[in-house]
């Protein structure tokens, strides 16, 4: 098992910016890969990056990149979702997750993919 816990969400004003923090512990080195979801009010869980960890491939979705960047701290576990020039339409729950084995293509998109999820934390943009 994996155990993910996210911290740093917050209310930013457009054009500001955050960084989110996931925490990983437990079973940490089988996990293959670590992404990064959202979710808006009435709206799908919204794929928003993701790394392999073997590789230290990246992935971004095209509404982020640019903004957003993924990172990792091995020593502490951690992954990071930095977030720049933040826009209200970024308002959602992001939450990360990590998955037993990263598929080549766009499953690494997709939420069935992973296997263990964090609580979230809210991000709110005002405009």
């Amino acid at each position: 098992q994996v155990q993910l816990v996210e911290s740093g969400g917050g209310l930013v004003q457009a054009g500001g910016s955050l960084r989110l923090s996931c925490a990983a512990s437990g079973r940490t080195f089988s996990s293959s890969g670590v992404a990064w979801f959202r979710q808006a009010p009435g709206k799908e869980r919204e794929f928003v990056a993701a790394f392999r960890i073997r590789e230290g491939n990246t992935y971004y979705a095209d509404s982020i990149k640019g903004r957003f960047t993924t990172s990792r701290d091995n020593t502490k576990n951690t992954v990071y979702l930095q977030m720049n020039n933040l826009k209200p339409e970024d308002t959602a729950v992001y939450r990360c997750a990590a998955a037993n084995a990263l598929p080549i293509g766009l499953a690494i998109m997709a939420p069935r993919t992973y296997n263990y999820w964090g609580q979230g934390t809210q991000v709110t943009v005002s405009s």
